[in-house]
């Protein structure tokens, strides 16, 4: 017995001293080693200590400024071949316009680019945050715009359009074109003469061109035929002519080309241009040399008139029914134009992606497709060329949805109106807000204007 109260006892001191020490160490020791550590910002550390705490760090956060911008470098230099074609065709675009207002004064009959390039060696940044003033300055600017940006709503703007562009602005009148005949052609065809045709846009305009009929084996064809356009700036536009030689297969080979500026014209006159044709409309082209033969053009073009002194009057019909006439509606041709602007509650089957259909004198337009919304916004503006005021027309407009899982029926009608074109020729404007017949509860926003020449 007494080796076995030996053992226990020695056993029950062991554990009773591991327990001790145990406390111990928890109360005097484990205590500092958890205290909580102290957190700073990365902001309060410089490069050195980073550099210390985290070795793997990227470099473009060891040493920022220098190395975004060498990376921009590396980014420029590979991105150049493409970025040069980009910036080169916006500038282009850009200066057109402006280039095309000097074309037919101090001599000069066209203005082209040649091939413009801005050089195969990239632009390089520098180290601009080295710049003690420059830094402070950066830094403000960057937080200031951070800071907007998670401002919410954000509204963002992006002007889709050149506000000095001729697709911006209001029509102002209509350009009559005849295209009377042509004189001592190329002969083009190897086994006969030519099949001429002449195409005809505005510059600024992104309408389909228009052609007159080709007339076949001549080269001395006679028209006489006639083309309105809508013009917009008459200061920068210029009618492009284009003649070609009509072929069954292959492409239609190019006759020769003239431009007119329209500030050539005097209101309501008529002026006859006899034009050499040429091959393009760069003047230092040498094949511009080459006798291409004559085309004879006859412009007018009519302003459209100021109708802010339209007087109406109101009749009755004998049976209660009041409407609006005018007094002395003019007669001669003019422009509808028809504003789709939005719609509202349109509902489809299954997916709701709506468009509108603007029908008229059996030309058709179409808006965009917006893609999954109940209230659509379309914003657009569709132009017809009227003979007569269209005292007694409707225009029919029509909301559609298309259906991208149904091929063979991926129209689907969300509703239609008719509306009555007399109230917009006796006050020259419309703006109203129309229920959709065959809809729940649709709408939709026309405004229709019409102006006379």
């Amino acid at each position: 017995m007494g080796l076995v109260g030996a053992v226990l006892g020695f056993g029950l001191g062991i554990a009773i001293g591991l327990a001790g020490a145990y406390v111990v160490y928890l109360r005097f020791f484990a205590a500092r080693r958890l205290e909580d550590p102290i957190i700073r910002p990365l902001r309060d550390l410089n490069s050195e200590t980073l550099q210390t705490i985290i070795p793997d760090i990227p470099l473009w956060v060891k040493s920022p400024d220098y190395e975004r911008v060498d990376w921009m470098n590396k980014f420029i230099r590979d991105m150049w071949p493409f970025l040069d074609k980009a910036i080169c065709n916006n500038i282009q675009r850009v200066t057109r316009p402006i280039f095309d207002q000097y074309v037919g004064l101090y001599g000069i009959e066209s203005i082209e680019f040649g091939r413009l390039t801005l050089g195969s060696l990239p632009p390089t940044f520098q180290d601009v945050m080295a710049i003690p003033v420059l830094y402070p300055f950066v830094q403000d600017q960057i937080s200031k715009q951070i800071s907007v940006m998670y401002h919410w709503p954000k509204v963002i703007q992006i002007p889709i359009l050149d506000g000095a562009s001729g697709a911006t602005k209001k029509p102002i009148g209509i350009l009559h074109v005849k295209v009377i005949r042509a004189m001592n052609l190329l002969k083009m065809d190897f086994l006969g003469k030519s099949d001429p045709y002449v195409k005809m846009r505005l510059s600024g305009e992104r309408l389909p061109s228009k052609k007159t009929s080709v007339k076949m084996n001549n080269l001395n064809p006679e028209w006489n035929e006639y083309f309105r356009f809508i013009v917009k700036d008459p200061e920068t536009q210029v009618l492009e002519l284009h003649m070609f030689d009509w072929e069954k297969v292959k492409m239609h080979d190019k006759l020769g080309m003239q431009v007119i500026p329209l500030r050539l014209l005097a209101p309501h006159e008529s002026k006859l241009f006899t034009l050499d044709l040429l091959r393009s409309m760069n003047p230092n082209d040498p094949q511009n040399r080459k006798n291409r033969g004559k085309l004879v053009v006859e412009l007018t073009f009519d302003p459209f008139r100021d109708d802010s002194g339209r007087t109406s009057e109101a009749s009755d019909d004998g049976e209660g029914n009041a409407s609006l006439t005018r007094r002395d509606i003019p007669s001669g041709g003019g422009v509808l134009l028809v504003s789709l602007e939005n719609a509202e509650d349109v509902e489809g089957k299954r997916q709701t992606n709506p468009y509108a259909v603007v029908l008229y004198k059996g030309e058709q337009r179409k808006t965009k497709v917006m893609r999954k919304t109940r209230d659509p916004r379309w914003n657009e503006e569709f132009q017809f060329m009227v003979d007569e005021p269209p005292v007694d027309d409707k225009i029919h407009i029509e909301v559609r949805n298309k259906r991208r899982s149904l091929p063979f029926r991926s129209k689907e009608s969300l509703g239609h109106v008719d509306i009555n074109l007399v109230d917009v020729v006796n006050n020259g404007r419309i703006n109203e807000k129309y229920h959709l017949i065959n809809s729940r509860n649709g709408k939709i926003r026309v405004e229709i204007k019409w102006s006379t020449v």
